[in-house]
Order: C-alpha cells, then structure tokens, then sequence
C-alpha cells in the first residue's frame, strides 16, 4: 500500500512495510514513538519539492477545493501509474474519488488511515530526509499566510459585503436629512413662516434659504435657478407681509451653515444610490430586475450575504423582514404575515389590495430562482430576470382583468353576459279605497242573501293559512276582485228590474231585520269592552 501525504514542502509518497499493523488502530501511535520504529512501518518512496510559494499555494488550493493540480498529477504518472496494483491510501476522500476517475488508481480512506497520517507527521522530520526543521516550519508558516490571503481576496464584482454596507449607510443618511430638514425648517420658520408653505420640496427650501439668507433680501435677490415664477413671485409678497420675528445676522449664519450640510448629504445620498445601482447590477442583476436594487440590496443585507439569501426558500424571501409579525401571529394563533420587505418592490405596489398576497408569493417565488442563479451561476447576464418579471406581469394583468375573463375547467373562455332584461314592479292604483261609502245598498244586501239562499250548500272546507305574497301579486289579486264585483253587480241589475214590484213589502221587512240586528251588535260590543276593562 501507497501513502500519499501533502506537506507545505511538497507531496511524499510513502510505502507500508507492514500492512497488518494497520488493523490495529488504537495501538498504531505506539509504533511511532521514535523514529526506528516508524520506520519500520513505513518508508519514503519518492518526494517532490514545490518550487516556490506560488505553486504550493495552487497546491494547496487545488486540495482545499477537491481538484487534483498540476504537480499532484506529476506524481501520480510517474510514481503510481508503475505500480498500479498498489492502492493508495488518502487523507480526503473526495480527492479520493477525482484521482480514482481520472488516474484509474484504486484509493483507500479509513479511520485507519487517517490514524496512520496522523503519526506520520508525528515523525515527518525524521521521516522525510533533506528537510531541516526550522524550513519547513518558515515553509508552514508562508503558506498558512498565502492561503489565508488567497480566501480573503475575491473578485470586487462580487463584493456582496459593500452592498450591506451600502444600503445600511443610505438608510442613515435618510434619517439624518429628514432630522436636518426638520430643524431647519422649524429653525427659519421663526423668522420666515410662510415659506415654509410656499416651498414644499425640501432641496429647494434649504437652496432658497441659503441664497436669501434674511427675508428682507428677497426683493433683491434673483430666484429664478431655484423656483418657477410663480413661487418666486409668491414668496416675494409673502416677504413684504411676513409675520415673522427679526433675528440676528449670527442666527441667519448658523442656519446657512445648516443648508449647506443638507445639500452636501443630498448630493452625497444620490452619489450613493448611483453607486449601489452599479453595485447591484455587477453583483445580483437578476434579482435587481426583479424587485428593484433598493429592496434587493435590503434583502442581501437582512440575509448577511448574496449566499446566505441564496439558501433561504421562497416561502422565507417572502416574509424576510417582518419577522416579529410572524412570530407575534403564530403565538396568537392569527393569520400570518404575507409579505416583509418584498411588499416595497414595484410589482406589489402596482396591485390591488385583493392581490397583493398572491402576487407577492409569486414574485419570491421568482426572485428565489434569481437569487440562486445570481450566487450561484457563472453568468452575469439579466435575461432570466426580465423573462420571469414579462410572466408575472402577465399574470397580474390577467389577475387583475379577473372579472372579464374568467378561467374555466377545460381552459381560457370568455364569460358568457345574458341579454339584460328589465323587470319593473308597477303598482296600479286602486281607486276603490276612495270612498268611504258602502258600494252596495240594503237593496242589493237583500238581493245577495236570496240569492245565496238559492245556491246549494258546498261541504265546508279546511281553510289553509294564507301564504305570504309578493306586492305584484296583491295588486293582482285586487285587480281580478275588483273586475269580479262589477260582473255581479251588472247581473244584480238586471234582476233587480224583474223583481222591483214584488220586493217592495219585502224591503220593509228587511231593513226592520237589519234594524234589530244594528242594536243587538251593539249591545254586545258593549258588553265586550266592560268585560275587557274589569279583566285590565
């Protein structure tokens, strides 16, 4: 068996002599307590020096990253390849298997060999002939100190560290302006109020407040690079009429020096945002497409890194930054949060408050993908991004036209609208409650209760309980009642005059009848109503 064991030296090829003392691994130690013994175990085959640093240090990278370099090949070809029966015996069992694919050479990697490279560096000095050890400690050292630099040093396009600190010092200076702005606003508004109304933008108040300086200046002074006509004039009036107190030319002079911080921060804040611009486009172009470079930059500085944001799930980019409302919700036992700080990228914003989740889980859904492609890939192009921002706008313009076209289970159809059929609920006027006068005489009473005697009797019938009824149908019902009651009165008519001379003494008699009737009707509503008071 084959050792092959790296140094900061160079690579050392070392022959087992005695193979089964490697089954013993807790004992293995004990033959390397001094140099005699190690080497009766094993013995240096071949050692191939690095020529400077520079080639140890693409040695040692190479090893780091699992690749087999230049120099390593070397060895391999020229010592193993003769004697590839021999298995080699690897301290990196990934190394293992690319030497295995490529040179065809059967490797070995087990507690028992690592125990083994253990003791060998126990005993390298001896071991390794032609080395002092004061050399190859310098030679330790130097490439401790070149590899350590070598994973420090990276590529400035990919340098996610200044967009943290980019978006962390813009986020500062917003809130020193508006402090800035504030004070100044408040400070000069003692002495000038009313062009803190006129004058809305705040660039162009701090500008105007420096130029003017007290506002007895303002007559004089030439506002037209600052303000348009019409706010120059305004001012101007608003000067001469002012109801501000007159301050002194060392208070006017600490509030131009006030204006002159804020421009400066103004203009540095924009030189700033130009930069983070740049530094987005170079370093995560995709995800800048995607959600803009202000909310990506602050989805890369909450994750701490592009490759940490890169290993979150879309279901976590969606919610990143309203941490405390998902914990807050899930301790409540309440509907969770659907969106952190992707809810300021330009797509959520434009929709409606209905779709806002929906579009917001689509959209991490995507920048997820943009995330890992930008970490992750090689290219440093933004198609991807504007293919996948083209589909979710499509898809929000057809969210959003949900109530024209809908979306049917066999696929896209258009939503069938049945002709619009007017339906009025007119009222006819019944005239019949005009009059309070009965419609039918004691005649006709007399009429009706003759000819009800002559009708034969019908068995009486369970009355059912009315249902109730709509206000069309009432009007129905009293329109059909009303035209009933003029056909009968038309035929009582005509018998009226066939019967007129023998129903003379008969209608004497009836109306004593409906006489007495009146009377005992009344007498007994009477004796109702004392009833009903002696039960109250």
């Amino acid at each position: 068996m084959l050792v092959l064991f790296e140094t900061a030296a160079g690579y050392a090829i070392f022959k087992v002599l005695d193979e089964s003392k490697l089954q013993q691994v807790d004992s293995l130690y004990k033959e390397f307590e001094t140099p005699e013994k190690a080497n009766k175990v094993v013995k240096l085959k071949h050692f191939e020096k690095f020529q400077d640093t520079t080639e140890a240090l693409a040695a040692a990278t190479a090893l780091v990253e699992g690749k087999i370099g230049k120099s390593l090949k070397k060895v391999l070809k020229r010592v193993v390849a003769k004697e590839a029966h021999e298995q080699l015996a690897i301290s990196d069992a990934k190394l293992g298997g690319v030497i295995k694919e490529k040179m065809d050479v059967s490797c070995v990697h087990s507690p028992a060999v690592a125990e083994l490279m253990r003791c060998i560096r126990s005993q390298m000095e001896s071991l390794i002939t032609g080395l002092p050890p004061r050399e190859i400690s310098a030679m330790s050292l130097g490439l401790a100190h070149s590899l350590s630099r070598y994973k420090l040093k990276f590529s400035p396009d990919k340098v996610d560290t200044m967009i943290v600190q980019a978006i962390s010092l813009l986020d500062d200076l917003d809130k020193e302006l508006n402090n800035y702005i504030m004070r100044c606003r408040e400070w000069y508004g003692w002495h000038f109020p009313e062009l803190g109304k006129i004058i809305t933008d705040n660039l162009a108040y701090c500008k105007t407040v420096l130029k003017i300086g007290d506002r007895t200046n303002v007559a004089g002074s030439d506002l037209s690079d600052l303000l348009p006509e019409e706010i120059e004039a305004e001012v101007k009036l608003a000067a001469e009429i002012s109801m501000g107190t007159e301050v002194s030319e060392e208070d006017i002079g600490n509030i131009r020096h006030l204006c002159d911080q804020v421009i400066e921060i103004s203009d540095y804040r924009a030189q700033l945002y130009d930069y983070l611009k740049n530094r987005m486009m170079a370093i995560a172009p995709n995800l800048t497409v995607m959600v803009g470079e202000l909310v990506g930059a602050r989805l890369i500085s909450h994750a701490g890194s592009l490759l940490n944001l890169a290993k979150h799930p879309a279901s976590t980019v969606q919610i990143l930054g309203a941490e405390k409302a998902l914990f807050r919700a899930l301790k409540t036992h309440k509907d969770t949060p659907k969106y952190g700080l992707i809810y300021h990228a330009s797509l959520v914003g434009q929709t409606t408050a209905k779709n806002k989740g929906k579009i917001s889980r689509m959209l991490a859904a995507k920048a997820a993908l943009a995330i890992r492609y930008d970490a992750l890939g090689e290219d440093t192009n933004a198609e991807m991004g504007v293919e996948n921002r083209a589909k979710l706008e499509a898809r929000l313009r057809q969210l959003e036209e949900k109530g024209i076209r809908r979306i049917s289970g066999t696929g896209k159809a258009m939503a069938k609208a049945d002709k619009y059929q007017h339906k009025s609920e007119v009222r006819m006027y019944d005239p019949s409650g005009d009059s309070t006068i009965p419609s039918t005489s004691k005649k006709r009473k007399f009429e009706e209760v003759e000819e009800e005697a002559e009708e034969p009797v019908t068995p009486a019938v369970k009355s059912k309980k009315p249902k109730k009824q709509t206000p069309a149908e009432v009007v129905e019902e009293e329109a059909e009642t009303s035209a009933a009651a003029e056909e009968a009165s038309k035929k009582k008519k005509k018998k009226k005059k066939d019967k007129k001379a023998d129903a003379e003494p008969e209608e004497q008699m009836e109306e004593e009848e409906v006489a007495v009737t009146e009377s005992t009707e009344k007498k007994k509503k009477k004796k109702k109503k004392v009833k009903e008071e002696d039960d109250d």
